[in-house]
């Protein structure tokens, strides 16, 4: 695991403009493109945990851990999906999880009962949060980013909900600083976009200070397909 040094070493060694990808123009684009996402999810929900697993095992590693047990406070979870990152997070914290497939939701709220976690999982928006300004101490997200359609604006949101001096914790899969493997995901983006609503050459290290948010550590993997961030709002 590799720690980078300040934002600016990391910026310039990617193009973020010739390889961030397109984001839907128009609000109705980005209506319709949520609208496709939340069924495409809905298909994938009965096998998500079965399918994600493999990958955790290859590719993330302890990165769920990772992110919840930095969790503190009155936290908000975006894109919670079927909430395997609850048995990660510390006991003390108050969890509020929000996810767009109600199909990913129902098996979250099985999981949620089964451990007998108090989180208060929810269905919505993570591009439009129905919590007033500065509702929470940390907002958590754990592989979301790389399908919600309007990035910036569920990064706006995460910065508006947050409390001033409040951490944003993220476990993403990025575009690869290597060439051949950036070229391969760029072959693959497509199919990816397509059929699981996955986008491969995000990085959120692109939109997060446009946001309001001040970067504090970032680390890679694998690669550099896998990205571990720390941010918060400034107070």
């Amino acid at each position: 695991m590799r720690k980078l040094g300040p934002l600016s070493r990391w910026r310039s060694s990617v193009d973020d403009r010739g390889y961030a990808s397109a984001m839907p123009a128009t609000r109705q684009a980005i209506e319709q493109e949520t609208d496709r996402v939340r069924t495409v999810q809905d298909k994938q929900a009965p096998k998500y945990d079965r399918q994600i697993s493999f990958f955790e095992r290859i590719l993330f590693g302890d990165g769920r851990a990772w992110v919840c047990s930095q969790a503190r406070g009155k936290v908000l979870e975006l894109a919670c999906g079927t909430a395997r990152n609850l048995p990660s997070y510390p006991s003390a914290v108050e969890l509020t999880g929000i996810e767009l497939s109600p199909q990913m939701l129902a098996i979250g709220r099985q999981r949620a009962q089964e451990l007998g976690h108090p989180a208060d999982l929810r269905l919505g928006d993570v591009q439009t949060l129905e919590f007033p300004d500065e509702s929470f101490d940390t907002v958590a997200c754990t592989l979301g980013f790389c399908t919600i359609p309007d990035t910036r604006a569920a990064a706006a949101e995460a910065f508006r909900v947050l409390r001033a001096g409040g951490q944003l914790l993220l476990l993403e899969h990025v575009r690869s600083p290597a060439r051949i493997v950036r070229g391969g995901q760029r072959l693959l983006e497509p199919l990816a976009v397509r059929f699981e609503a996955d986008h491969l050459l995000r990085d959120p290290v692109d939109y997060l200070s446009g946001a309001g948010f001040e970067i504090d550590e970032v680390q890679r993997s694998k690669w550099g397909i896998v990205e571990r961030l720390r941010a918060h709002k400034p107070g």
